[in-house]
């Protein structure tokens, strides 16, 4: 159980910290809140990679958790739950954030969202937006935790949060970067309107993302270790 309990804490951080971020520096109206972003979003990720990675692995992401469990480095019951968990700490994270916008003085410098995504250029953009950057993120994580890289994995989650920094930098300007599921339900049900409508984008998208990144990665491990066989 500790290790569900420690992926819905880490979802959590991610999700209040990173739109935390998105929402207090008004995320879009000029690069630096689009830097700020996508750095708060990346170090959380560090963050919390260095603090329940030993437990759960870190995941904090249903798409994350799901090309590991098509790498085979997981079970369907652990893969069922750690989304669910991942999705009860982003609601409550987008629970918190949006009771402190609802309290906030009309004179602060503060959006009235929640930090939630949409799709600036229509949902076909976004969806292929968030395809590519999801299997590049998992992509990442699954290369960089893989057994066959040694030492490095020590530097995983430096690897991990670093790509979700660059990750965020392309995606935020044209559906502001979810990559995650989890991370997009929790803002969206407090949001409504067109976030919610077109929560299914960033779903389904970063699922898809997630499933190539593992076949991906599968070609590549495999090619690798067939390799090293005939050496």
């Amino acid at each position: 159980m500790k290790k569900y309990l420690a992926e819905m804490v880490g979802t959590f951080v991610l999700t209040f910290l990173g739109c935390g971020a998105a929402v207090a520096l008004g995320c879009g109206t000029d690069t630096a809140s689009i830097v700020g972003t996508a750095m708060a979003f990346g170090l959380a990720v560090v963050a919390m990679a260095y603090t329940i990675g030993g437990i759960s692995g870190c995941h904090i992401n249903p798409a994350i958790t799901l090309g590991v469990f098509l790498s085979g480095r997981m079970n369907a019951k652990d893969c069922g739950m750690y989304m669910v968990f991942q999705v009860i700490g982003a609601i409550l994270a987008a629970a918190v954030l949006a009771g402190i916008v609802g309290t906030a003085s009309p004179d602060a410098i503060i959006t009235t969202s929640t930090g939630a995504n949409s799709c600036a250029f229509g949902v076909t953009n976004g969806l292929i937006v968030e395809i590519v950057l999801t299997m590049l993120f998992v992509l990442v994580v699954l290369g960089a935790t893989a057994a066959t890289n040694g030492a490095t994995n020590n530097f995983a989650g430096l690897a991990i949060g670093l790509s979700l920094i660059l990750i965020h930098l392309v995606g935020i300007h044209f559906t502001g970067t979810s990559v995650n599921p989890a991370r997009s339900i929790g803002p969206a049900l407090f949001q409504g309107g067109q976030a919610l409508s077109e929560l299914w984008v960033f779903i389904v998208g970063p699922f898809i993302g997630g499933a190539l990144a593992a076949l991906i990665w599968k070609i590549i491990d495999c090619n690798c270790k067939c390799e090293k066989k005939d050496e």
